[in-house]
């Protein structure tokens, strides 16, 4: 989750958008209560994403740090690519979701007692995993504590004879009590108080179930129940009851479960019952009563050692940050210690176990710093950035590149596509240079060499959330020395092809933040802007790639939603496909349709005129738009969108060609090899930055500037030389005066335009 522009101080707190992303990702069946954070990990290998899809986070520390700032950030989760096939194969998700559709809420809420059981038992576990997102009335009929005891119950009934499998339905029966936990955390007024019946009902029925010997078996079968059963645990909070259960399914791990995606994930959930249990009152004494929880984590990860770097390492870097977590305690302290030493001695900075030595060492850096010498972590994120982040290039004036494993070529790649991403932001926004109070003026771009590798590296060193598909922190731009960067990795799933997953939606988000939104992140969401914000990276990310929006151009055929209700998307009120398919629909129809709304719409983000703003997009337009923005999207679903909007800036009109100006181009520009075309155009004083662009024709065209005197290569202060005409050149604090820019003819070109902007 990118997000937006958090503010550094913020940057500690993130979690966004979770609940909205599970259910827009079908992933609402893995969520219990209090697991409000387990925002499903990254992308990459096949059964790491199956993995993502029902469990607890690969890095649950992360998850951590976001659980109270849902209202401080966003993170770009939907940048995510698709899971892939492997574990729960996509098929299997187009059926939950075509279940989930049919599934008929009356037929749980009319209902009560052993009808109640016989619906929940007769319905597919896609149709009950829906029942997760209901709300009002419907929650409190489904869900009231009377129903929950009678659903409890039966699961105590079902599991006395619990055959191994779903054939007794016993996986709806856990997943329906798992929606009623889920649904009543949100909703307590609504739904009402869960007491000691439910308590004693729901102990009842998981002290049956995991009792029953087929609820050992190592099978897909049991696999699919008991992986839900253990979530349950956390989802009625009784973690400290059940850390027998937790010991069993790790000391009982072995290569045999490796063949069952469940399995495995009923292992990795053990994470979540551990985790959250530390927000129990009765979790600590448990484990002081019986701490061999921690010899039982302490083996599992190093007897399963071989299996990091491989697509179940997740399994053991997860046991090492829960083995780290007791830390915090000073009476298990003594007992902890030197069972963390012992696998952060197991294990390395960088290579194949890096995962496990990180994630303990976050904990050591969290709970028990002093003695950061005993674990050998002091200084923890300087030392991994030192480690890890091994190549620095300077893009230009404006872009720094840190990267881990970039190639020269690939550095290129990337540099040539944000320079030229410059110009057409500044073409389609026609911004008349940064906001007020603007300062920043360069940009860090850091570039992990996969996604695991950011989730193993990018929480620690800059304090961020990692399940997600990149990073923005803008920082505060109006303080002296402030730094903002993006944060993103290589996207590893589509090599031997190379990309940086997310670099252009990135990007736009710097750029936007600079050129259209007044202040820091917190000032832009004072009201809702968030259409805005990532409908238009959206927009650029999509637009300037030449890439056709097919997940957009799909959901425009459902008319899910009008445009004027587009106008209020928060990252509280709205999940990933509203956020972005959605966000995107609507930039690319107000900027195709309606750009002198949008053009003052964009003077008030720029001013900090947030109420401004609000009153042209609910005021102004309203729902004047809403029935031609209906029959849009008819028309985009049906192939026809229109034109993207071409972001060109007029040409110059002044009599000497040579002569550039604000906002405008000089087109047609040609020079033979060894030559120049020369330009110079009058900044006033007071000017906070100057953007020149190169763009079009053929040939090679080098840009130069120089603030005093004729531009020339021997002769500059700031030059763009990648191949090809496309040249971003952006001056912080131009000198009042005449400027000098000029195009060198590395190879002799015709047909290129000059763009200048201030």
């Amino acid at each position: 989750m990118r997000t937006f522009r958090i503010p550094f101080a913020s940057a500690t707190r993130t979690l966004t958008l979770l609940l909205s992303f599970c259910l827009a990702l079908g992933f609402l069946g893995a969520l219990a209560p209090g697991a409000r954070a387990a925002a499903p990990a990254g992308p990459p290998t096949a059964a790491g994403q199956a993995k993502a899809a029902k469990s607890a986070p690969r890095s649950t520390e992360a998850a951590e740090r976001r659980k109270d700032a849902a209202r401080e950030v966003r993170a770009d989760a939907s940048k995510r690519p698709p899971l892939a096939s492997g574990g729960e194969p996509a098929a299997v998700r187009a059926q939950a979701l075509a279940a989930a559709a049919t599934c008929n809420t009356a037929d749980f809420t009319s209902r009560t007692g052993s009808a109640l059981v016989t619906q929940i038992k007769s319905a597919s576990v896609d149709c009950v995993n829906s029942l997760f997102t209901l709300k009002g009335n419907d929650a409190k009929l489904a869900f009231t504590e009377s129903q929950m005891v009678t659903v409890a119950n039966a699961l105590r009934t079902v599991a006395a004879g619990y055959p191994g499998d779903d054939s007794t339905s016993a996986t709806q029966i856990v997943l329906y009590l798992r929606a009623g936990y889920f649904v009543q955390w949100y909703n307590p007024d609504v739904v009402g108080p869960y007491g000691s019946s439910l308590k004693s009902a729901i102990e009842g029925g998981l002290d049956a179930f995991f009792a029953a010997p087929h609820a050992q078996d190592v099978s897909d079968a049991n696999g699919a129940t008991l992986a839900e059963a253990v979530t349950l645990i956390d989802s009625a909070a009784e973690n400290a009851r059940y850390l027998g259960v937790v010991k069993r399914l790790l000391a009982g791990y072995n290569s045999s479960y490796d063949a069952s995606w469940w399995m495995l994930n009923a292992v990795n959930n053990t994470y979540t019952v551990l985790w959250r249990g530390h927000q129990n009152s009765d979790f600590l004494p448990a484990v002081q009563a019986d701490p061999s929880v921690l010899d039982t984590l302490q083996s599992f990860a190093s007897r399963n050692n071989a299996l990091l770097g491989g697509d179940k390492g997740y399994l053991v870097s997860n046991a090492g940050r829960e083995l780290g977590r007791f830390l915090q305690y000073p009476a298990l302290q003594a007992k902890t210690r030197p069972l963390v030493k012992s696998l952060l001695d197991q294990s390395s900075i960088t290579g194949r176990t890096a995962a496990l030595w990180v994630g303990l060492a976050e904990m050591t850096d969290g709970y028990d710093k002093a003695n950061c010498a005993y674990y050998g972590t002091c200084d923890l994120a300087n030392r991994l950035r030192a480690a890890v982040l091994t190549v620095n290039y300077t893009c230009s004036s404006s872009i720094r590149i840190v990267a881990q494993a970039l190639t020269a070529d690939q550095l290129t790649t990337a540099c040539t596509s944000l320079k030229g991403q410059d110009a057409y932001f500044h073409g389609v926004v026609r911004d008349a240079g940064a906001v007020a109070g603007d300062n920043n003026t360069t940009i860090e771009v850091v570039v992990f060499h996969s996604s695991s590798d950011y989730q193993t590296y990018a929480g620690t060193i800059f304090g961020i959330s990692t399940d997600n598909g990149g990073m923005y922190l803008e920082g505060d731009p109006a303080a002296a020395g402030n730094q903002p960067r993006f944060v993103a990795y290589e996207a590893e799933w589509v090599r031997p092809d190379f990309q940086i997953w997310n670099l252009n939606h990135e990007y736009t988000h710097y750029l936007d933040g600079r050129f259209d939104m007044y202040g820091d992140f917190d000032a832009g969401m004072v009201t809702p802007t968030v259409w805005w914000v990532e409908g238009f990276a959206e927009y650029v990310s999509y637009s300037y790639r030449n890439v056709e929006y097919t997940d957009a151009i799909t959901q425009a055929g459902l008319h899910t939603y009008a445009l004027s209700t587009l106008f209020d998307t928060t990252y509280d009120n709205a999940d990933q496909t509203r956020v972005y398919n959605w966000g995107y629909l609507a930039v690319r129809y107000m900027l195709q349709s309606h750009r002198a709304d949008l053009d003052a719409l964009l003077a008030k983000y720029r001013a900090g005129d947030w109420n401004g703003a609000r009153t042209i997009l609910k005021t102004t337009i309203g729902t004047r738009y809403d029935a031609d923005f209906n029959a849009w999207l008819t028309a985009c679903n049906g192939g026809n969108c229109g034109a993207p909007t071409v972001p060109t800036a007029p040409e110059c009109t002044g009599a000497d060609t040579r002569q550039l100006d604000r906002n405008c181009r000089r087109s047609g520009v040609a020079a033979t090899t060894g030559n120049y075309a020369y330009f110079y155009l009058y900044v006033p004083a007071g000017t906070g930055s100057l953007t020149i662009t190169a763009t079009g024709g053929t040939g090679n065209a080098d840009l130069y500037y120089n603030g005093g005197a004729w531009a020339t290569t021997g002769s500059y202060t700031a030059r763009s030389t990648t191949g090809g005409n496309n040249e971003t050149l952006t001056i912080s604090n131009p000198p009042a005066g005449y400027n000098y820019i000029s195009l060198y003819a590395q190879q002799g070109f015709t047909g290129a335009a000059v763009t200048t902007s201030y």
